[in-house]
């Protein structure tokens, strides 16, 4: 069994921590001791969630996950101020791509939901390999281990992710570095409610956790080294009646579809055939 990992005294990055679940690891590292780098693409964000961390412990970067250059640099320049990052929560998300979605909303959930991750992890793994430790958060989604009706491109991004975490969990083990998983259902977060109407599918499947209980599981995961972190406990039984019965899921899967969206059975990425 993996010893306890303390936080206290390591430099965390939080990715996507200027709001959210993002906002909520940061929160959670900053009262175990760790120092915090909120890393956010919304500038003003990061700063204001940076400069609310208890002790004084926030330091806000501006960052564009999905550009390895801008990653590189940011990521060497706070390792030359602060020393090495031990601790990593790959969060940045994004929603937005309705049914089956254009080219560029594809292009984008690839970006952040895969490419991102396969990012970070070139830049600081070698790192913690080195140094025989480290952690690091891939934040994916229930929709990464099921799937969701309100986005194709959501949904297979997140199971792209979550791929991507078990990749990198089973090559670093050995090496002292744990890798976990977060795969929430429903959060009440902006990325849930936003102004596009939310997701439907998502909080019709079961109930909303606050994003501060999803990052106290999460934390909890990556202080334990434990992989899969299941903020909703039944998504674990839904992810086996899938595996081992997918017609009866589907089936199931194509109920739920009707329910939400009735007078459309024939709708294909939002336009009518012909």
């Amino acid at each position: 069994m993996t010893s306890s990992f303390s936080f206290h005294g390591r430099l965390a990055v939080v990715t996507g921590g200027g709001s959210g679940i993002g906002r909520a690891l940061a929160s959670g590292l900053a009262e175990e001791g760790a120092r915090v780098v909120v890393a956010d693409l919304d500038a003003a964000a990061a700063a204001r969630v940076a400069a609310a961390l208890p002790g004084g412990r926030g330091v806000p970067l501006a960052l564009d996950v999905t550009d390895p250059v801008a990653l590189d640099r940011a990521i060497s320049g706070v390792e030359a101020e602060l020393g090495p990052v031990s601790v990593f929560c790959s969060n940045a998300g994004i929603a937005g791509s309705r049914l089956l979605g254009s080219p560029e909303e594809w292009e984008r959930m690839w970006l952040v939901h895969v490419a991102a991750h396969v990012h970070v992890a070139r830049r600081v793994l070698p790192g913690m390999v080195a140094r025989g430790e480290g952690r690091l958060l891939v934040t994916a989604s229930a929709a990464g281990l099921l799937t969701t009706l309100d986005s194709a491109a959501y949904a297979v991004t997140k199971h792209g992710a979550v791929a991507v975490a078990e990749w990198l969990a089973i090559e670093h083990h050995d090496a002292g570095v744990r890798v976990s998983c977060l795969c929430p259902q429903g959060v009440a977060t902006p990325m849930l409610t936003g102004s596009d109407g939310g997701a439907p599918a998502t909080t019709a499947a079961g109930g909303v956790r606050s994003a501060e209980d999803v990052a106290a599981e999460a934390l909890d995961a990556l202080r334990h080294g434990r992989f899969l972190v299941l903020p909703h406990p039944e998504v674990g039984e839904f992810e086996r009646r899938r595996a081992t019965d997918r017609e009866r899921w589907l089936d199931g899967m194509r109920r739920l579809r009707r329910r939400l969206r009735p007078a459309d059975p024939h709708l294909a990425g939002g336009t009518s055939p012909g």
